[in-house]
């Protein structure tokens, strides 16, 4: 698949690595199966962008919904970190660099992905109708889970978060953090939380669940 190694030598060796010969190269075929399918460099970056969300979605869309909409909010954190640590090479493109070997990604590129964040919309709704959210404004809570779960994602993949502070440490209070913030209390939040731990290798960590080899 010409996006994944693309993504692969992107990750593995910088943007100087993608050049149509190269990635050609790599798969085998002529340099004329990158224009004939994408129609040139820019566009087989933005089918990496696309690819990348369409991983993500994926993800999100393993995780059931039950009667404890915090646990599947939780989850679907859950499912956001699994996604970036099975597609580093990916999530590398759909939140990089403005630039890669030459081509920018347009703001239409940027918002491309917006569409993923409908599941964690939908479950700050059904988070809120239980009384368990104490706001008025889910997409808001939506931004917030992104903005937070991103940040910790993107320290983890850049091995900044260490003992004693483990991304793994972290995350779980992050998690309960998140849930209290939009009003939540900390023992139902930490309950639910918990909860959310073991569903994460029955519902989303299975095979085909859009991970690169």
């Amino acid at each position: 698949m010409l996006v994944d190694i693309a993504a692969r030598l992107l990750l593995e060796e910088g943007p100087q690595s993608l050049s149509t010969r190269r990635i050609a190269s790599e798969a085998g075929c002529s340099t004329m199966a990158v224009y004939t399918h994408f129609g040139g460099m820019s566009g087989l970056i933005r089918e990496m962008v696309h690819e990348g969300f369409s991983r993500l979605q994926n993800h999100f869309s393993r995780v059931r919904e039950t009667d404890d909409p915090v646990s599947d909010m939780a989850l679907l954190g859950r499912a956001y970190r699994r996604n970036g640590m099975a597609n580093p090479h990916l999530y590398a493109v759909m939140f990089g660099a403005s630039s890669i070997s030459g081509f920018s990604l347009s703001r239409t590129d940027r918002q491309y992905g917006r569409y993923t964040l409908g599941s964690v919309m939908r479950c700050a709704e059904r988070c809120i109708s239980h009384g368990r959210f104490l706001t008025d404004e889910p997409e808001l809570v939506a931004h917030q889970m992104w903005i937070a779960i991103h940040g910790l994602v993107t320290l983890e993949l850049g091995e900044y978060l260490i003992a004693p502070y483990t991304a793994d440490r972290c995350f779980e209070v992050q998690l309960t953090g998140l849930m209290v913030s939009v009003g939540d209390s900390w023992e139902a939040a930490a309950e639910s939380v918990a909860r959310s731990q073991p569903r994460l290798s029955v519902e989303v960590e299975q095979e085909g669940a859009g991970a690169w080899r």
